[in-house]
């Protein structure tokens, strides 16, 4: 099958959070139908499929106040009830991605890559290292030094000492025949407070932090995104459009 380097970037604006993932859901289960239509015919006429290609996209938002929880999480790790919900004018899903509990909120960066990843390369823990490395990156260009945490997704600061790691980027995917949807949150202008509600990823005893937290000032988020975008397609070799 021939790769196809070539990714559609869309940009949703601020956007409820069922909404995007139904939007999500709709572009993921039709480039999984065009990957299979493509196998069945290379199987029945072999050469047939020569210009027959998979889409691939990048997605930006951003969502209202929302929870969101993934398929090894515990509900438990809300520590809200419903009236709590009502009171922050947040929502709540339980969804269909890998990980815990986190929250998205407005000053925050959301990308969904939604991928076939045979264009590109069948890793997914490359795939995930890729991601953060892209966030790395983009951190670096403000002076913040991001990093890996061992045994934890996601990207981090200080994440040598323990006592002070705190994670800016977290991160949560689902991939199916190669294909993915969700992705990463990246925290820029981010009210922290909100995730004194949960018990972020399911982990206890780590803080999590945004760019504006750490650099003591807002952010232009729209330059972050757009330097955040630059890296995710060199480091990916993709062809944006």
């Amino acid at each position: 099958m021939m790769k196809n380097k070539q990714v559609i970037l869309q940009d949703w604006g601020l956007i409820d959070y069922k909404q995007a993932w139904q939007k999500q859901e709709e572009v993921f289960a039709k480039t999984v139908q065009t990957k299979i239509e493509i196998r069945n015919k290379e199987t029945e006429l072999p050469g047939s499929t020569a210009n027959l290609l998979t889409p691939n996209y990048l997605v930006f938002c951003e969502h209202p106040h929302v929870y969101t929880l993934g398929k090894s999480g515990k509900p438990e790790h809300l520590l809200l009830d419903e009236q709590g919900l009502q009171d922050k004018q947040a929502t709540y899903y339980p969804i269909n991605r890998g990980g815990d509990i986190t929250y998205h909120g407005p000053g925050q960066i959301v990308c969904y890559p939604i991928l076939d990843l045979d264009n590109f390369f069948t890793d997914i823990h490359l795939y995930l290292r890729t991601l953060e490395e892209a966030v790395i990156l983009t951190m670096a260009q403000y002076g913040l030094k991001g990093e890996r945490y061992e045994g934890y997704t996601g990207v981090w600061l200080d994440a040598g000492i323990p006592a002070r790691a705190r994670k800016i980027c977290a991160m949560g995917v689902r991939c199916s025949r190669w294909v993915t949807m969700h992705g990463l949150a990246f925290n820029v202008n981010t009210n922290l407070d909100y995730f004194k509600n949960i018990v972020p990823c399911g982990i206890d005893d780590k803080a999590v932090t945004s760019m504006q937290a750490e650099l003591g000032q807002p952010v232009n988020i729209n330059e972050i995104k757009k330097t955040l975008q630059h890296h995710i397609s060199v480091l990916f070799e993709m062809d944006v459009v």
